[in-house]
């Protein structure tokens, strides 16, 4: 399935600046950066909810927000984008 990653943390304090670079790499695990708080990431269920619980230990829920958009199997059908960006390949396997 195709699960897309969103993110604002508060980096006002160098605590906030870490979890930041921690988020970050977490997603990385799991996708690709499209934005620079916005990855798409394309899982199983229990990478999801292994990504999921990995994220929210990393972020501060009073003052971080963290989102999850699930696109299903038939993401191909559900993503238009526009403007200039890199090709982003959906079909390459994710390598932990």
């Amino acid at each position: 399935m195709m699960v897309v990653v969103s993110y604002d943390i508060n980096t006002e304090s160098k605590s906030g600046q870490r979890r930041l670079r921690h988020v970050a790499k977490i997603c990385l695990d799991y996708g690709q950066r499209v934005q620079n708080s916005v990855f798409e990431c394309k899982v199983n269920s229990m990478q999801l909810e292994l990504m999921k619980e990995r994220l929210l230990d990393e972020i501060d829920d009073s003052q971080d927000s963290l989102y999850f958009f699930n696109l299903g199997k038939n993401y191909k059908n559900r993503i238009k984008s526009y403007g200039i960006k890199e090709v982003i390949n959906l079909e390459s396997p994710v390598i932990f």
